[in-house]
């Protein structure tokens, strides 16, 4: 159960901070529980003794035959051997009971960490709550606050889907082998999404960020038209930058095109 370069694998052997995960997860004996990459098993363990039911999702084949023995004494186990960015983990919820939700829990390699978190966002009302390992900078980001300089795109997409939480770093030593950079625990929570159309918002954000140094109206106006005229019903400044606005403002700035491209 070697680690490979080219899949970004670095396994956890640190039990401080393995408990320390799993304890941030509050597991039930009567939840399920998805984790993305078990890798050599080391969260797999803990995650069995508190779960109702563990499915994991190991992309690397090479490691799946060692995790089958490994786990073969658990009936409330199931491996499955896929790309986490092709599975649709609301089907995990079709041969539950009521309306039970989701906890998922994931160390992920720096490569996949966008496109993941994105796929979690869409997915998000399944979930119940999300514990997420990834390098440190992108848990800064993830988290980054309106007017700092870590602030990006990623950053409104989560806290627009999600409360999310920075909880503790984790030092290289935890893992084998050992990487270079130091990682970071965040743990998310779904919440209500504050624009209803989500594909809009999705797009205005993008485009804002498109250039970070240049103004929102700047990034805006080659291709929303009616930008100085959004911006000003949204009593934005036009030379702000688009790291600047807050939650609320990116969703009365979204509501305001809505508004306008519907009595177009």
């Amino acid at each position: 159960m070697r680690a490979k370069k080219s899949l970004g694998q670095n396994f956890l052997r640190d039990d401080g901070v393995v408990k320390k995960i799993v304890d941030a997860l509050d597991l039930h004996d009567n939840e399920l529980v998805i984790e993305i990459g078990p890798g050599q098993g080391a969260l797999t363990v803990e995650l069995l003794k508190k779960a109702g039911k563990v499915i994991a999702i190991e992309f690397d084949r090479d490691l799946i035959e060692a995790l089958r023995v490994q786990f073969s004494s658990f009936k409330d186990f199931e491996l499955i051997n896929e790309d986490a960015l092709s599975v649709d983990f609301a089907a995990a919820l079709r041969d539950r009971d009521g309306n039970q939700k989701i906890k998922l829990v994931a160390n992920l390699p720096y490569n996949i960490s966008t496109p993941i978190l994105q796929r979690l966002i869409a997915q998000r009302e399944i979930f119940s709550a999300i514990v997420l390992m990834f390098q440190r900078e992108v848990v800064e980001r993830i988290t980054a606050r309106p007017g700092t300089k870590n602030r990006g795109f990623l950053s409104v997409m989560v806290e627009d889907a999600f409360h999310a939480e920075y909880l503790f770093d984790v030092a290289p030593k935890a893992f084998q082998p050992v990487p270079k950079v130091w990682s970071a625990v965040v743990r998310l929570t779904p919440k209500v999404a504050g624009s209803s159309d989500r594909v809009l918002f999705r797009k205005m954000v993008s485009v804002s960020f498109a250039q970070r140094r240049k103004t929102i109206l700047n990034n805006l106006k080659p291709v929303f038209e009616n930008a100085q005229q959004i911006l000003s019903l949204s009593k934005i400044d036009p030379k702000r930058r688009a790291e600047t606005l807050t939650l609320d403002e990116w969703n009365i700035l979204v509501n305001h095109v809505a508004k306008i491209e519907t009595s177009l």
